[in-house]
């Protein structure tokens, strides 16, 4: 069994380097992931510059993620800009990619 000691100074160690890890990020990331928009706010930060009626239909549609306390919509940046990076679209070669490999392990010839 391992000394109790060094199992405690692992763990200090351990904890150590991610608090400097976490002194290191800087600042604004860690404000930014809990930044909360309006839908004004959100309008004024998506690329397009979507009409509110636009937004309202996609949170009918469930395609944007949001969070709504009573009748007021507010929307998490870091959920805002994971969906974006989600629109990204796939290269031509990607997609060839794909169906290569879908077909290879999709194959009942082996």
């Amino acid at each position: 069994m391992d000394n109790p000691f060094e199992l405690l100074l692992e763990r200090l160690t351990a904890i150590e380097a991610t608090l400097s890890e976490m002194k290191n990020q800087s600042p604004k990331m860690a404000i930014d992931s809990y930044q909360w928009f309006d839908l004004v706010q959100l309008q004024t930060y998506l690329p397009d510059k979507p009409a509110k009626p636009t937004v309202y239909e996609w949170v009918r549609k469930r395609l944007i993620p949001y969070h709504k306390k009573g009748k007021k919509l507010s929307f998490l940046k870091s959920e805002i800009d994971e969906w974006l990076k989600e629109g990204r679209r796939k290269t031509v070669k990607e997609i060839g990619d794909d169906a290569s490999s879908y077909l290879v392990k999709n194959s009942k010839i082996r």
